[in-house]
């Protein structure tokens, strides 16, 4: 099969198209063939180098919509197809409640690891995956996992209390940002955007009772979600007291004021995943797509990543 990987670190020049050997399923595993697989911003730091394996090879992506296509068989090993997958029959349900043909999401969780989901099929642990939305495409349902469990999870970490507390978010155009705006909104938060001029209309449509695009120094929140990663500056718009999460994990400022300062490592989890899915299918949650590649133009897609200015994820279709 194909599949994305770097073997040295460096610009898009440094991803490379290889073929490697169809994964399989170990325990509680399920493999997927993949449909579509988004491209973030960690995948960027992935080929940089920004979080080790130097002389490894590193396989990118993270977000992952297509179909089951095996699943672990206790030790069972059949066929399905052409690629060697374990027997649908005795499989079912073995992995979890999955079954080869399901269509589904997941989060490959990892920085470094040997294969991604920027790939032909992925193995990702069962508990990572969640049923497929039903209301939109592949390419689309690509772009949820990491971005939304991400801003779901940040949220988590401040408990902002309904009705109570205020909440900055940066980068609330973004993709982490408008997920974090909106999930907040709807738990009845008092939410401000911070986001570039010409996106306050965007944001707004999110549910940030305010929007703003210079500096909010004479505005003290409860909470800052730095989903922009601006760092001190946007420490400071944090009352005494008060709770600061970040978005890259051990890159958030030392505590001042008694602020609890932190970031948000996203975890895979599929449960968490399903609910996010639900709330796509029912309208609370959108996804935004900016442009799709071939898997083979997986270069090229990096190259426009790091152009910047898009509005919504980088899609790779295999």
């Amino acid at each position: 099969m194909r599949a994305v990987v770097v073997n040295s670190f460096g610009g898009p020049e440094a991803v490379e198209v290889v073929e490697t050997e169809v994964p399989r399923p170990g325990a509680r595993q399920v493999r997927i063939k993949v449909a579509a697989a988004s491209l973030n911003p960690v995948d960027a730091g992935v080929r940089a180098g920004v979080f080790g394996g130097a002389g490894e090879r590193i396989g990118l992506g993270w977000d992952v919509a297509g179909t089951v296509d095996a699943v672990d068989a206790v030790g069972a090993v059949g066929a399905v197809g052409a690629v060697g997958a374990v027997d649908a029959a005795g499989a079912a349900g073995a992995a979890g409640a999955w079954s080869v043909g399901d269509e589904v999401v997941a989060l490959h969780y990892g920085a470094v690891k040997p294969l991604g989901t920027h790939a032909e099929y992925v193995v990702v642990d069962a508990d990572a995956v969640a049923p497929a939305p039903a209301t939109v495409d592949a390419v689309h349902a690509a772009t949820l996992p990491l971005n939304a469990l991400t801003a779901a999870q940040a949220l988590d970490r401040l408990e902002p209390a309904p009705g109570r507390s205020s909440l900055l978010v940066t980068g609330a155009a973004g993709a982490v940002g408008g997920y974090a705006v909106r999930l907040a909104a709807r738990r009845g938060i008092a939410v401000t955007g911070l986001a570039r001029e010409g996106d306050e209309e965007f944001v707004r449509s999110l549910g940030a009772r305010h929007v703003t695009s210079d500096a909010v120094a004479d505005r003290e929140f409860d909470a800052v979600l730095d989903a922009a990663v601006l760092g001190e500056p946007a420490l400071a718009w944090v009352r005494d007291g008060g709770r600061y999460i970040g978005v890259i994990p051990h890159a958030e400022p030392a505590s001042v004021r008694g602020v609890e300062t932190g970031a948000v490592e996203v975890s895979a989890d599929g449960a968490r995943l399903a609910e996010l899915v639900r709330l796509l299918d029912e309208g609370v949650l959108t996804t935004r797509v900016a442009e799709t590649y071939a898997l083979e133009d997986a270069a090229k897609a990096h190259a426009r990543l790091d152009e910047g200015g898009m509005r919504g994820r980088l899609v790779l279709v295999p």
